[in-house]
């Protein structure tokens, strides 16, 4: 460690030898004999440590020189002086000029241990202030807010971070309690939590959430006692940071896990779901002509027919939305999807709420994702019903928009469609964040916060745009604008006469599936299209019946099967059976990664798709 540096001033140059042989030792000495030099080497050098000065000097009194080096040196000063100057002396003192002074002639041992005071208070003092310097910068300059209070609740120092979360400044925070700046219920739950820290005499932390419901602002508080020389705590130091992202993002990813257990359920359901349908439908198909000459037998099943198959327009619905490939736009007819959703509004909306459609004739075709439009809209119906918990009007309107004045689109022609309803409105300070993946101000278990942040994701994938407008009390109106695509509407199904399946040549066909009744209905179909069937119930199972020498020119899978699924019975029989091709029947088409080769038809399906694609597959094997 490098020495203290004292400077002596003496215009007696044996004096200031004396000192400098007294003092090398232990500092390094710097002399002066003129008061005015030693001002000058006081300027250059902030380093010095402690200032011995003689009382009586020509020019200007030590005392004097002192008072002066104290306006900008931090030095600590030291007179040496005789006993006639005693009072001049004790008026330094007094103003604080010098911290002590020694007679001549001096008394080594005294003068040493005086100056070593001095050097240690000198040292003392700037680490202090280096302290201060630092608690100063760490205050000011800190993301956390911070305070410091004494036992009783009182601040002694904190940031203007921490003044600013109770509303006031950090002058007029000091030497209050937080109740006495604030007197709100955040406060008075402070100042309990304290007196808790406090009494405990141990760290701990708290979070708490500030604002209103849905925009809060979570804080995470570490409170920690400091105690004082004899044990007690004379002080708490607070620390508050601001944890909102950090709780978004847990809340994110445990809704994110969430999402995706439903989807794999969803997945799963549907599955299952279609396979019934099939069994369904297909006897209810089959059951048909037995029925031709019975009119009110036949309303029945035509009827029982129309809900199963309305059945499997909603479980496409809900595989919609539980697989996650990528959106395929083509040309869709906003009218006619809104109107194709009747159904779907009566069975998510509720009793209590009223749907009305404002549609525009002649709208242009828009460029988006049909299925993922329908959720869309359907997502913004059923927010807007939640925000009418008394019941009222949702009004879907649509209408052609020329947008030329948004620097995000591009100028041209857009199909917009709105959703608008009677209900509580959303504050300005939501509003901010309703697009915000799994953002909610829903109670748990009561939404996803996905359904806004869905639509402006598909607004901006699809190249258009969102608009919320909502004011508190009278409702919210939300703008989903869309590009016009050119052309008409891809993948309409036309009307089309009955065909009536019958088998283009002979062949033998093998059906293998799980799930018995789908299978009975299947291999029922084949066997009225003219083939002869054989049914295995598992993959495993049509394998031995190949192996054995059985011959087929055709097998019909299921995709999900135990034990083997159809993509891999597939690849058995591609490999040891060459030239017999294998059709694919699937609930679910993602249950499994299918091959691209592979041809693959949903359940549930009609005779006449079957019939038409065993012909194609039987046509190309020949």
């Amino acid at each position: 460690m490098s020495k203290g540096t004292i400077l002596a001033v003496d215009d007696e140059p044996d004096i200031l030898i004396a000192l400098e042989d007294l003092f090398e030792d232990e500092y390094r000495v710097l002399t002066s004999a003129k008061p005015e030099e030693a001002l000058d080497i006081l300027r250059a050098d902030p380093d010095i440590a402690v200032v011995v000065s003689d009382q009586r000097m020509p020019g200007m009194t030590g005392d004097a020189l002192l008072a002066e080096a104290r306006s900008f040196h931090e030095a600590q000063a030291i007179l040496l002086t005789g006993y006639a100057d005693i009072s001049a002396v004790i008026a330094a003192l007094n103003r604080g000029g010098i911290i002590g002074y020694v007679a001549k002639p001096w008394d080594p041992t005294l003068l040493r241990a005086t100056v070593r005071n001095a050097y240690e208070r000198h040292r003392l003092g700037r680490d202090l202030a280096t302290e201060r310097a630092l608690l100063r910068g760490l205050l000011d300059h800190a993301e956390e807010a911070i305070s410091f209070k004494d036992a009783k609740g009182r601040f002694v120092r904190l940031n203007a971070r921490k003044a600013s979360l109770v509303g006031s400044t950090v002058e007029a925070c000091l030497g209050r309690t937080e109740t006495e700046v604030a007197d709100t219920a955040e406060a008075r739950e402070a100042e309990a939590v304290d007196r808790r820290a406090i009494a405990a005499g141990e760290a701990g932390s708290t979070v708490i959430a500030r604002g209103a419901l849905g925009a809060e602002r979570w804080s995470h508080i570490i409170r920690v006692p400091i105690r004082g020389g004899v044990g007690e705590v004379t002080h708490l130091a607070t620390i508050e940071r601001d944890v909102t992202e950090q709780k978004s993002l847990e809340a994110r990813l445990r809704q994110s896990d969430k999402m995706q257990a439903l989807g794999t359920l969803a997945g799963g359901i549907a599955h299952d779901f279609n396979n019934l349908l099939t069994a369904i439908l297909g006897s209810l198909e089959l059951v048909g002509p037995k029925i031709a000459d019975q009119p009110r037998v036949k309303r029945l099943v035509d009827n029982a027919t129309g809900a199963a198959q309305r059945g499997s327009a909603l479980t496409k619905r809900l595989l919609s939305f539980s697989r996650s490939n990528d959106a395929h736009a083509r040309p869709v007819d906003p009218n006619a999807l809104i109107e194709g959703m009747s159904a779907l509004f009566g069975s998510s909306l509720g009793s209590l709420v009223r749907v009305e459609r404002d549609l525009e004739p002649d709208m242009p075709f828009a460029l988006v994702d049909p299925d993922q439009l329908e959720l869309a809209v359907l997502n913004l119906c059923i927010n807007a019903r939640d925000a009418m918990p008394d019941g009222g009007t949702v009004t879907i309107s649509t209408r052609r928009a020329e947008i030329h004045d948004d620097s995000d689109l591009k100028p041209g022609t857009y199909a917009v469609v709105t959703v608008a309803d009677e209900g509580t409105g959303i504050p300005p300070e939501i509003l901010e964040r309703v697009c915000e993946p799994f953002f909610t101000t829903k109670a748990v278990g009561q939404g996803t916060g996905l359904g806004l942040a869905m639509v402006f994701g598909l607004a901006q994938q699809a190249g258009g745009r969102l608009r919320i407008t909502s004011e508190v009390g009278q409702g919210t109106r939300i703008e989903l604008a869309l590009p016009r695509a050119d052309g008409t509407v891809e993948g309409t199904e036309s009307e089309v006469a009955p065909v009536v399946p019958t088998a283009v040549s002979p062949a033998r066909i093998l059906v293998v599936d799980d799930d018995p009744e789908v299978r009975h209905v299947t291999a029922s179909f084949l066997n009225d299209f003219g083939y002869s069937e054989t049914e295995a119930s598992d993959g495993r199972s049509a394998l031995a019946l190949l192996e054995q020498g059985h011959s087929f020119d055709l097998v019909v899978a299921d995709l999900a099967m135990p034990g083997m699924t159809g993509v891999e019975l597939a690849s058995a029989i591609r490999q040891r059976f060459a030239g017999v091709p294998v059709l694919l029947l699937t609930g679910h088409a993602e249950a499994v990664q299918i091959p691209e080769d592979l041809p693959v038809m949903t359940k549930p399906f009609a005779s006449a798709e079957l019939a038409a694609r065993v012909s194609q597959l039987l046509e190309a094997a020949v």
